[in-house]
């Protein structure tokens, strides 16, 4: 059966109604990053970051999963399939994915802001000042901040390193050291690049791009791959 390994980012998710942070409306256009998303700023005002963390976190909780998501999910039926995600939203599980690695980690847990081996799965929306880990620490989001780092890093190198067909979906490939994972996939395999945008892609050997939304265009590859439309 063969690897195949879709990396994820946020364009994927903004069909779900879900805002994405760089494009155009975006969240950083609303939020000055170094406010939110920073260990500095939890440091200098972490009712701020809960309430923006609590704010994405309902937003998640409300959205459904969109035809992006449904389409990776079928490849399950005919491929071994790993998601390799830079979201944070929990729509590629709900959609029926098997197999999602969080690189920048999961809205819908928290840990403890002293022990990061104390994650705990969330069933409300809200964080708040005051909820604490079993160790007497503050509850913080399971997020990877700027200026922190990836802790599931190596192991998307080493999920990418194996792939035999690679497909980049709704990702910019501006967010380093994510879109470094480009690199360790195999020459040889046949890559597809979905996104309406125009992106930086040509150092990318044996690639396809396919100039579309998610939605229509990862609905499109995946009828293809699974009737053997292409790569027969």
């Amino acid at each position: 059966m063969k690897k195949v390994v879709v990396f994820t980012g946020a364009g994927v998710s903004a069909e779900s109604g879900i805002k994405t942070f760089r494009d155009s409306g975006g969240l950083w256009e609303e939020y000055n990053v170094h406010d939110v998303a920073t260990p500095e700023a939890w440091a200098k005002n972490p009712a701020l970051v809960l309430r923006f963390y609590n704010e994405r976190r309902k937003q998640v909780m409300e959205a459904q999963p969109n035809e992006a998501h449904h389409a990776i999910a079928r490849l399950q039926e005919k491929f071994d399939v790993c998601v390799v995600t830079q979201n944070i939203d929990d729509l590629h599980e709900r959609a029926g994915s098997k197999n999602v690695l969080h690189l920048h980690g999961e809205i819908l847990k928290a840990r403890s802001s002293a022990d990061p081996g104390l994650i705990y799965p969330l069933k409300s929306w809200e964080i708040k000042l005051g909820d604490r880990c079993e160790k007497g620490s503050q509850l913080r989001p399971h997020i990877v901040w700027f200026g922190e780092s990836v802790p599931n890093y190596e192991l998307g190198v080493s999920i990418c390193s194996m792939a035999d067909i690679f497909i980049i979906i709704g990702t910019s490939l501006n967010v380093y050291p994510a879109a470094g994972l480009v690199n360790y996939v195999k020459a040889e395999a046949p890559k597809f690049l979905i996104d309406p945008n125009d992106v930086p892609a040509s150092q990318i050997e044996n690639l396809t791009f396919i100039k579309e939304k998610a939605g229509k265009g990862m609905s499109e590859l995946a009828g293809k791959l699974l009737s053997g439309g292409v790569l027969a």
